[in-house]
């Protein structure tokens, strides 16, 4: 599968069902030949423009299941609070 293949998937968290966007980026250990963890973009306002967002970065341990159109994944209540936290911030600002 190549990096491309992965950033046409929406990353689905199977914990509350929410979308988190696109793979934009794999983090790889090239001594071990694998890949560490997925990442996902948040922006913030502007869908990026000005500012960078933070990204959700998720282990590879926490996918569950690579399909043809998603990546499921099994991200803690913690970080899902955080990320939709910073979508309701996003989302605010643009009104």
């Amino acid at each position: 599968m190549k990096i491309s293949d992965f950033q046409t998937k929406d990353v689905i968290n199977i914990v509350d069902g929410k979308k988190l966007g696109q793979v934009s980026d794999l983090e790889l250990d090239l001594r071990a030949g694998r890949i560490d963890s997925i990442v996902v973009p948040t922006f913030t306002r502007f869908f990026g423009m000005f500012g960078g967002g933070t990204d959700v970065v998720i282990p590879w341990r926490n996918i569950v299941k690579i399909g043809a159109d998603v990546v499921l994944v099994r991200l803690d209540e913690a970080k899902a609070a955080a990320y939709r936290a910073e979508e309701e911030e996003e989302l605010q600002a643009r009104n």
